[in-house]
């Protein structure tokens, strides 16, 4: 129960949904839910498993029992790997009960909820040691407000090169897109960054899985595209991301 009197109780599929009418523009809120099948069909294929090893390894130095927040947190693969691997406390946070539900059964020792992480995060002050949004929504103020004073904060963007065989492939040029240096600016005020990194995986894919990144990466199986992918029958695809680690800036 909380201060104000408000008690939520566990789903019996494990995880709290803490989501309140005003929290969702749509009674069936989260990512579609071909979204959330090719994203975890991906990743049990192992394609992102570098990302999440990277992410992962910033948990390795973290005292036993420190708190760790995904936000975004999708089906749980990177917080549920820093479980694992580490004596942490997770807390994953998503909009979407059909990937929270898949992350409570996948990985039964971390704390899964949905709520709506643009808006107040159901946590304490200064609780957590290590926040993450990988590839995800991020919340600055909340951020900063829940961050203990001496904690990190990592945030994952696609890279420039993301996908660009890929997208070359669809739409006949693979247009750039930086996305750092926003979402520096948009943590300046409250955070200072500490680090920038690169982390790059390729593989060689069949058609299959060239529609499961489609359909992950919100462009879904759009029929005027489709052609084009069955002249297709394999692609070597990069997948590339900038991670970004933060520290809070000292309370003026």
């Amino acid at each position: 129960m909380c201060e104000a009197g408000h008690a939520y109780d566990l789903a019996r599929a494990g995880y709290v949904n803490l989501l309140q009418p005003q929290d969702r523009r749509s009674r069936d809120a989260g990512d579609m839910a071909e979204a959330v099948d090719a994203r975890q069909s991906l990743l049990a294929g192992g394609l992102g498993d570098t990302l999440i090893d990277r992410v992962a390894a910033h948990a390795a130095a973290l005292p036993a029992g420190s708190v760790v927040v995904d936000l975004g947190c999708g089906t749980g693969e990177a917080l549920g790997t820093m479980v694992e691997r580490h004596s942490v406390n997770g807390i994953g946070i998503d909009l979407s009960v059909r990937a929270i539900e898949r992350a409570t059964r996948g990985w039964p020792a971390a704390t899964w909820v949905v709520a709506n992480a643009d808006r107040r995060l159901p946590l304490l002050d200064r609780s957590a040691t290590l926040i993450t949004s990988i590839h995800a929504r991020r919340n600055p103020p909340e951020t900063a407000r829940v961050l203990a004073d001496e904690g990190r904060l990592i945030v994952a963007v696609p890279a420039p090169d993301d996908l660009q065989e890929l997208r070359e492939a669809i739409a006949g040029r693979a247009l750039e897109r930086e996305r750092a240096h926003g979402v520096e600016l948009e943590h300046s005020t409250l955070f200072q960054l500490l680090e920038r990194d690169t982390v790059r995986e390729q593989h060689h894919v069949n058609r299959d899985v060239l529609l499961q990144l489609l359909r992950a990466t919100y462009r879904g199986e759009r029929r005027s595209v489709l052609p084009r992918l069955e002249a297709l029958d394999t692609l070597t695809i990069t997948l590339s991301s900038e991670i970004l680690t933060f520290g809070k800036r000292p309370a003026p």
